[in-house]
């Protein structure tokens, strides 16, 4: 039975897939040699905040996580503005009860993502020809992979 299966089941509230995301991200930087420190759900943006040993250098996170195989995560219109320097996004993908994948992009990186994919979206004809009505719904993919594992992008050695 896979995970999405046990899960259709009982349906695992959003909520804590979200909160063990946050946690596999927290445990991935710790066993890479990194201070990780899950914030309190009050703090707007970032639920990790990570340094190296020394804290010389430390970035935000924002943890996004989703069930499924599919390197795609549903976002908020916010993410097309929600720009600042040392700010990441973690995409977390459960598969299974294989070890989740992640995805280290930076927050730039996202904000053109999603904007100009929905810029492409709308301009292009829906069903019927019709055109696309606007949404506060953005999509972030990486189905390349490029962004796999990429730990390096937060700078922290």
């Amino acid at each position: 039975m896979s995970l999405e299966e046990l899960m259709a089941g009982e349906r695992l509230p959003t909520t804590l897939v979200g909160i063990a995301g946050e946690y596999f991200v927290a445990a991935e930087l710790s066993r890479r040699g990194y201070v990780a420190s899950i914030t309190l759900r009050n703090t707007r943006g970032i639920d990790i905040l990570a340094s190296n040993r020394d804290a010389t250098k430390s970035v935000g996170i924002q943890v996004k996580t989703k069930l499924g195989v599919e390197a795609k995560w549903i976002m908020a219109k916010k993410a097309e503005t929600d720009l600042a320097p040392n700010l990441f996004y973690v995409f977390v993908a459960f598969r299974d009860f294989d070890p989740p994948q992640f995805f280290i992009v930076p927050r730039d990186v996202v904000a053109k993502f999603v904007r100009e994919g929905h810029q492409r979206w709308l301009s292009t004809p829906g069903r019927g020809g019709r055109a696309h009505q606007d949404s506060d719904v953005r999509i972030f993919r990486d189905p390349a992979g490029k962004y796999r594992d990429r730990w390096d992008l937060l700078g922290l050695d």
